[in-house]
């Protein structure tokens, strides 16, 4: 069996966004690199890095599109939409299992007009709700029992978001935290890697890419 992740035009959606995401990478005439202050609040760094594509890798796509289909939410919380790449794996494993949602969080207002066209071409729309501002405000309105959670924002936010959404996670919900070698997701690793507050986790790489941490909600 084929699997529909690749089918179109969901495929043809994801490859134009990381074509994107590369010539930009490797373009000199791509937007600058921004030097972020260190004061700047969550929302003036979302708007400064409106034009930037900030991707999961394929690898990390594909490991999430597996574990949705395996474990057959109801629903899927990210936080971190921007271009909509990693939201697009995660919105065909629901399509492709006929069953779930996707709860999405974005502070930039150009990144979610973006996302919303990305997942409108892609055809999957309709499993998906954008929640545009702060993801410790905006998640406070998902009360359904949660399955499979993305982090995958500002790095520091990772365990503010995780504390909010925590009394949600159903037993045996996952989450997956990207790029986890950063100095500012330490006191998240703390926190999931400390038996007594519920977890087991553990650190996964992902080909040359960016660590991903795996925790289970016991």
């Amino acid at each position: 069996m084929t699997a529909t992740i690749v089918s179109e035009p969901l495929a043809a959606t994801l490859a134009g966004l990381y074509e994107r995401a590369e010539e930009q990478r490797s373009s000199a005439s791509g937007p600058p690199r921004v030097q972020l202050p260190a004061d700047a609040t969550a929302q003036h760094r979302a708007d400064l890095m409106s034009d930037r594509y900030m991707p999961i890798s394929p690898d990390t796509g594909t490991l999430l599109y597996t574990m949705i289909r395996a474990a057959r939410p109801e629903v899927v919380v990210e936080f971190g939409t921007s271009y909509g790449i990693s939201g697009l794996y995660i919105a065909a494993a629901l399509r492709d299992n006929g069953i779930g949602h996707l709860y999405t969080t974005e502070l930039s207002s150009k990144k979610v007009t973006a996302a919303t066209r990305n997942f409108e071409q892609a055809g999957v729309a309709d499993v998906v709700t954008i929640l545009p501002g702060d993801a410790r405000e905006t998640l406070a309105s998902v009360t359904e029992s949660i399955g499979i959670v993305l982090l995958d924002g500002w790095k520091e936010m990772y365990l503010p978001v995780l504390a909010l959404i925590e009394p949600n996670l159903r037993s045996g919900a996952t989450i997956v935290a990207d790029n986890t070698t950063r100095a500012d997701v330490a006191p998240y690793l703390d926190y999931v890697r400390d038996p007594g507050n519920g977890y087991m986790s553990m650190s996964m790489g992902a080909r040359g890419h960016d660590a991903v941490e795996i925790s289970c909600r016991l």
